[in-house]
C-alpha cells in the first residue's frame, strides 16, 4: 500500500495480481482437473494426459505473466505520477493511455475527472475574481465619502474634529487593509518591483498613521541612510510598514525605531535588512510561531480586544509575493522586532517588468 494525498493506493504486485484473479485461478484448476479426468476415459495414456495438462498449464502461466507485465508497467507509472501530481487537470497529459481494457477505462475516468476539476477550478477562479473586483470597487467608492468627510473636518474645525479625524484615519486604515487583502488573494496580482527609497517609505507609513501614533504616545525614530534603496513595490511596502507601525502603537509601544543596513553587498547573497523595532508589550513565546497565520490574534490580541489577526498575515503574504523574507522576534514585556530582508538580485525587477 502507498498513500497519495491521504488515500491508500493498493500496490500492483505479483501477489496482489494473483489474489485479484482468485476466481479465475480456481476455475482453471477445476477445468484442468476435468481434463485430467476425461482424457483417460477417452483412451489417452497417462503420459499423454500429463503432457496435455502441462501444455495447458504452461499456456495459462505464459498468458498470465505477459498480462501481468504489461499492466504492471502502466500501473506503476500511474502510481508514481499520481504521487507527484499537483493538478487533476494535468492527469491526461502526464499519464499515457494503456492498451488493455481496464487501463483504458481507468484512464478515461481519470481524464474526465481532470476536465471536470479544471472546469470547477475555472469557475471558482472566476467567482473569486468577480468578488475581488467587487471589493476593489466598493473600496474605491467608499474612499469618496471618506475624502469628503476630511474636507468637512478641515473646513469647520470643532472641539470634536480631532477625535473624528482619528476615527476616520482608522476607518481608512481598515479600508486599505481590505483592499490589500483582496489583492493578495488574486491570481494576477497588481504590483511592480521598482527601486524604493527606504527612508521615504518608512516616513510615509508613519505619516499615514500619525494621528494614531500621537494618540497612543508612540514616537517613531529613523536610523536609515538617506540614499538607501531596495527593490519592492512602493505602495505595498508603505502599506506593510504602516501595519507594523500601527501594531506597535496598538500594543503599548512608546518608541518605534526603523533601522536599515546592507549585508554582503556586491555578492550573490547581497541583501538589505530593514528592522522595525518597538518597546511594546511583546508577544508570548508560545504565540510567536503563529503570528503570521491568517486570523490569529493570540493572547495579547485578545487582551487588547481590537485585533483582527490580519495585519501580520498580510505583511507575510505581500512579502512572499515580492520575493522578500520576513521574520519576527519578540519577548513578552520587552518589545518586538520585525525583520524584512530585501535581496539585491535584480532578477525580481526584470521579471516584474516583463509581465
Amino acid at each position: 500500500m502507498t498513500e497519495h494525498g491521504g488515500i491508500e493506493v493498493p500496490a500492483f504486485t505479483p501477489g496482489s495480481y494473483v489474489r485479484d484473479r482468485g476466481f479465475a485461478l480456481a476455475a482453471f484448476v477445476v477445468c484442468l482437473a476435468g481434463v485430467a479426468f476425461m482424457l483417460p476415459v477417452l483412451g489417452v495414456s497417462g503420459h499423454g494426459t500429463l503432457l496435455v495438462a502441462d501444455f495447458i498449464t504452461l499456456c495459462a502461466l505464459t498468458a498470465g505473466i505477459v498480462d501481468y507485465r504489461r499492466k504492471a508497467a502502466w500501473y506503476r507509472e500511474l502510481a508514481s505520477l499520481t504521487a507527484s501530481l499537483r493538478r487533476a487537470s494535468a492527469f491526461a497529459s502526464l499519464v499515457g493511455e494503456p492498451e488493455f481494457l481496464e487501463g483504458r477505462i481507468a484512464y478515461a475516468a481519470g481524464a474526465a475527472t481532470g476536465q471536470l476539476s479544471a472546469r470547477e477550478v475555472d469557475g471558482l477562479a472566476a467567482d473569486e475574481e468577480a468578488y475581488r473586483r467587487y471589493i476593489e470597487l466598493w473600496i474605491h467608492e467608499i474612499k469618496t465619502p471618506i475624502a469628503a468627510m476630511r474636507l468637512m473636518l478641515a473646513a469647520g474645525p470643532t472641539v470634536e474634529s480631532g477625535k473624528l479625524a482619528r476615527e476616520l484615519e482608522r476607518v481608512e486604515s481598515q479600508v486599505d487593509q481590505a483592499l490589500y487583502y483582496a489583492r493578495s488573494t488574486s491570481l494576477t496580482q497588481d504590483y511592480a518591483i521598482r527601486e524604493v527609497n527606504v527612508a521615504d517609505a518608512c516616513r510615509e507609513a508613519c505619516k499615514r498613521n500619525v494621528r494614531f501614533l500621537v494618540e497612543r504616545g508612540c514616537t517613531p525614530a529613523f536610523d536609515i541612510p538617506e540614499g538607501l534603496t531596495v527593490l519592492a513595490d512602493e505602495p505595498w511596502l508603505v502599506f506593510m510598514l504602516g501595519q507594523l507601525a500601527a501594531n506597535a502603537a496598538k500594543y503599548d509601544a512608546t518608541t518605534l525605531t526603523f533601522a536599515a543596513w546592507e549585508e554582503e553587498a556586491g555578492t550573490p547573497r547581497g541583501r538589505t535588512v530593514l528592522e522595525v523595532r518597538d518597546d511594546g508589550c511583546g508577544i508570548p513565546a508560545k504565540d510567536v510561531p503563529r503570528v503570521f497565520e491568517r486570523g490569529f490574534t493570540g493572547e495579547v490580541g485578545r487582551a487588547h480586544g481590537s485585533a483582527t489577526g490580519m495585519g501580520l498575515y498580510l505583511v507575510a503574504s505581500l512579502c512572499a509575493a515580492m520575493g522578500l523574507h520576513v521574520g519576527l522576534a519578540s519577548e513578552e514585556g520587552a518589545g518586538t522586532r520585525v525583520i524584512l530582508t530585501f535581496p539585491h538580485d535584480r532578477t525580481r525587477k526584470e521579471l516584474a517588468e516583463s509581465r
